[in-house]
C-alpha cells in the first residue's frame, strides 16, 4: 500500500509539474499578445454571417490580429460591432478599407483590411475609447446573399438566351434520336475501325519482316559484290605481270620457258671443222 501511495504522488507531482509548464507557456504567449495589440471598432451596415470571436484579423492578406467580441447596436438594430486586437504596428489609416473575407466555401469570415495610401495620417486614438472604421456598405454580404446574386445573373443569362438554349437543347435531341436509329451503323463503322486498325497492325509487321530481309538480302549482296570484286583484282594483277614480264621478255612466244632460263642460257653457236688433208699417190 505505501509503494503504492508512492507511486501516485509521484505521477500527480509530474502531472502537476507539466501542467504548470503548459500554463506558464500560454498566459506568456498570451500576455505578450496583449501588450503588443491595441483595439479598434468596426461598425458593419448589415449581416456578418460567419464571423466569430477568435476570428482572424486580416491586413492585405496577413494576420494581423483577432475579434475579441461581436455585439448589436441597442440604438441601430441593423448595425453589428466588432472590437478587434489589432498589433500596433499595423498601419491602419483613415482611409483603410474594411470589410470581410470568406475562406472558401467553408462559410468562415474574417475582417479584412486593405491600404490605400501610404500618405495618409495615422488614425488618432483617443484616450479610453478606441478608434472606430466603418465598413463598406457592400463588404458585409455573406456567402448566402452573394450566392443569390450569382443565381440571379444566371437565371438573367438564361432568360437573355432562352430561344439559343432551347435550340441547343433541340439539336441535342435530335442529334440523340438520330444516333439511337442509327446504332447498327454506328456499330458497323466501329468493327469496320477495328478491323482497319488490325489490318494497318499486319501490314506494319509485314513492312518490319520485309524491311528485315531485304536489310538481309543488301548484306548478302554486299558480301557477294566484295568477293567478286576482290576476285576480279587478283586477276587483274596476274594479267598486268604477266603482261609486263611478256615485255621485258618477247622470245617467250618463240622458245618458251621461263623467264630466268631464256635470260641466263645464250644460243649455242655452230663451230668449223677443218678439212682432212689428202694423201697423193706414187708414180709408177
Amino acid at each position: 500500500m505505501e509503494r503504492k501511495a508512492h507511486y501516485a504522488l509521484i505521477g500527480l507531482f509530474t502531472f502537476a509539474v507539466v501542467a504548470g509548464a503548459f500554463g506558464f507557456i500560454f498566459w506568456l504567449h498570451h500576455s505578450s499578445g496583449k501588450k503588443q495589440a491595441v483595439a479598434y471598432r468596426v461598425i458593419f451596415d448589415s449581416s456578418v454571417s460567419g464571423l466569430q470571436v477568435g476570428g482572424n484579423v486580416l491586413f492585405n492578406g496577413i494576420r494581423v490580429g483577432e475579434v475579441t467580441n461581436l455585439r448589436l447596436d441597442p440604438e441601430k438594430p441593423s448595425q453589428v460591432i466588432a472590437l478587434l486586437a489589432v498589433n500596433k504596428a499595423t498601419p491602419i489609416r483613415s482611409d483603410t478599407r474594411v470589410g470581410l473575407e470568406f475562406a472558401g466555401l467553408t462559410g468562415v469570415a474574417s475582417v479584412s483590411l486593405k491600404g490605400v495610401s501610404a500618405t495618409t495620417p495615422l488614425i488618432e486614438r483617443e484616450e479610453g475609447e478606441p478608434p472606430t472604421l466603418k465598413a463598406d456598405p457592400s463588404a458585409s454580404q455573406d456567402m448566402m446573399q452573394a450566392a443569390r446574386e450569382v443565381l440571379n445573373k444566371a437565371e438573367e443569362v438564361i432568360a437573355a438566351n432562352q430561344e439559343a438554349l432551347h435550340q441547343a437543347i433541340t439539336d441535342i435531341a435530335t442529334f440523340s434520336a438520330s444516333l439511337a436509329r442509327n446504332t447498327d451503323n454506328v456499330d458497323s463503322i466501329m468493327n469496320t475501325t477495328r478491323e482497319a486498325m488490325s489490318n494497318a497492325k499486319e501490314a506494319t509487321a509485314s513492312a518490319r519482316t520485309l524491311i528485315d530481309n531485304l536489310d538481309k538480302r543488301t548484306d548478302d549482296i554486299t558480301i557477294g559484290v566484295n568477293k567478286m570484286t576482290a576476285t576480279a583484282t587478283r586477276q587483274i594483277e596476274i594479267a598486268g605481270k604477266a603482261i609486263t614480264d611478256l615485255a621485258h621478255n618477247p622470245q617467250r612466244i618463240l622458245f618458251g620457258g621461263s623467264t630466268a632460263t631464256t635470260s641466263a642460257t645464250p644460243a649455242p653457236t655452230p663451230t668449223r671443222t677443218a678439212p682432212a688433208p689428202t694423201r697423193r699417190q706414187p708414180q709408177q
